[in-house]
């Protein structure tokens, strides 16, 4: 049903919210009632100082009668549907949903955005548990302190002929490991408790140079010239605030010296004037401008408009670059789901491996992953060659095309019977 046909209910709802009697309405509107009934139940079209009378007397804008619900509520209420795995003609009726109950819908697309958040929150919370060094040397402190106490605990209740000045060594023992124990745990909740501005800080080299890389949006105009650079990306990385440590300005500095190499091989301008001729299939693009799979797909993650995303990764399956995209998860620390392209691509370099791939739980938001591998570094005699695997995100339109359910990480995936599942996850079996 069209959006602008469901007026009727939109005015049924608001007077029964009003708590007004549609005899009474009508009366205000200068309409009979059995006329407004017929308007109520969308047999009769409504507008022009009929509409501005009633929404005078519900005491509302005329737009919010013709209009309904906002685009973001239904878009919402969309993508809450697509999680819920309901048939298309369910999902395609959400705008005569939110027509005919807008506190509903309310209801209902406020508690999917709690969810989607809970579940970021998961995520996050159990990457930060499991990996944060921080972390793990106080649940050390913790729990070392909290075992020593136990010990002279014991050996106080169980030796009861204990000499005065023992027993006093031992008091004091456990009076100095309790202090240490509660400042532990101080500090430990005062760490999770951080505002969201400490929340950000980075915690690792990686972190910092995503922190850097984010704040100039992957973008480095000043190393598109063709010149040499060498000199210009050491003063980027010295100067850079988010690079606070040696290990981030080593990363930061290969991370642009692999954008100058891009650059030089490959233009941005360049790249837009290829994709208005041929799209951006990346396999037509590559063909069309002569580039290399992996150069040509990290050229396109730089390009703003595409949203897209990117993850590389060494040899080894480490992921050691990511530029996240909303929808699809890449984890901070541990091991990604072995499902992406992004893996399947390390053992054919030179190729390009292609699927539309989906993470429950986002939505069900589908990207087309291109991935491609490339070796780094020239080889000698009896020595294999270093290896890299580059990943393209691009979003792509929903309901087009079968998507392959992939996860982030297993701890956070809620595919309780997936064939690459190495660990069990806390969506399901617990922490």
């Amino acid at each position: 049903m069209a959006r602008e046909a469901l007026t009727g209910s939109r005015i049924r709802e608001r007077r029964v919210m009003a708590g007004m009697k549609q005899a009474d309405l009508a009366r205000l509107a200068g309409i009979s009632p059995s006329y407004l009934n017929l308007i109520e139940h969308n047999r009769r079209r409504i507008g022009g100082k009929l509409l501005l009378n009633i929404a005078g007397a519900l005491g509302v804008e005329a737009q919010a009668l013709t209009d309904g619900a906002e685009a973001a509520l239904i878009a919402t209420l969309r993508e809450a549907a697509d999680a819920a795995g309901l048939s298309g003609d369910e999902v395609t009726r959400a705008d005569e949903f939110a027509g005919r109950f807008p506190g509903w819908a309310d209801v209902l697309a406020g508690t999917a955005k709690r969810a989607t958040a809970l579940e970021q929150t998961v995520e996050a919370l159990n990457d930060r548990l499991a990996h944060d060094p921080h972390l793990a040397a106080s649940m050390h402190e913790l729990l070392s302190t909290a075992a020593a106490i136990r010990s002279t605990a014991a050996i106080l209740a169980e030796n009861e002929a204990l000499q005065p000045e023992w027993r006093n060594r031992f008091h004091a023992n456990i009076d100095e490991d309790s202090r240490r124990l509660s400042n532990s745990a101080e500090a430990i909740v005062a760490y999770l408790d951080a505002d969201a501005q400490a929340a950000d800080a980075a915690s690792s080299p990686q972190e910092e140079v995503e922190l850097y890389l984010s704040a100039q949006e992957f973008s480095f105009a000043a190393l598109e010239q063709g010149a040499d650079n060498a000199a210009l990306i050491d003063a980027m990385v010295q100067d850079a605030p988010q690079l606070t440590s040696q290990a981030s300005k080593f990363i930061a500095a290969l991370v642009l010296r692999q954008v100058d190499d891009d650059a030089k091989v490959l233009t941005l301008p360049d790249l837009r004037i290829a994709i208005a001729q041929v799209g951006t299939d990346p396999l037509m693009l590559a063909n069309h401008l002569r580039c290399p799979l992996a150069c040509l797909l990290r050229r396109m993650a730089a390009l703003p408009e595409l949203g897209a995303g990117l993850v590389v990764c060494d040899r080894s399956g480490t992921v050691i670059f990511r530029k996240s995209v909303e929808g699809f998860t890449v984890p901070r620390h541990g091991a990604c789901c072995p499902l992406w392209p992004l893996f399947a691509a390390l053992g054919q370099p030179g190729s390009v491996t292609h699927a539309r791939i989906t993470q429950p739980g986002r939505a069900d938001a589908p990207f087309d992953g291109f991935a491609a591998a490339e070796n780094i570094a020239n080889t000698g005699y009896n020595m294999a060659p270093l290896r890299q695997a580059v990943m393209l995100l691009l979003p792509a339109e929903a309901g087009v095309g079968p998507a392959v359910p992939v996860g982030s990480t297993c701890r956070v995936c809620p595919q309780e019977h997936c064939r690459a599942r190495r660990a069990p996850s806390v969506m399901s079996g617990g922490i």
